[in-house]
């Protein structure tokens, strides 16, 4: 079972989860970071990481968060390309942003 980004993390990028990613399972886009189902290995290590508390164990996202498991890897299969993130990078903390 991987781990999954969902809502709080949109429009509200932090980077700090992506550092302590052993396996390197982290993609970004402009809005949010995603973590690769098939890469992550559920060690739970981002999980206190995140400012936002937007990562969840696949099992127990929310039901209004359930779409973020599929949206997880679909946007993780389209930025392959672009690479993995694994160092820290300047917040993104637009208007829609709750940091906790």
């Amino acid at each position: 079972m991987a781990h999954v980004v969902t809502a709080p993390c949109n429009d509200c990028k932090y980077t700090d989860c992506c550092v302590v990613c052993p396996v390197e399972c982290f993609y970004q886009d402009e809005k949010m970071l995603y973590i690769h189902p098939v890469d992550c290995i559920d060690c739970e290590a981002c999980v206190p990481e995140c400012p936002v508390e937007a990562i969840y164990a696949e099992g127990n996202v929310p039901a209004q968060w359930q779409s973020y498991i599929q949206l997880n890897a679909d946007r993780c299969t389209a930025l392959a390309d672009k690479g993995h993130i694994t160092e820290k990078q300047d917040p993104l903390e637009g208007p829609d942003c709750k940091k906790k």
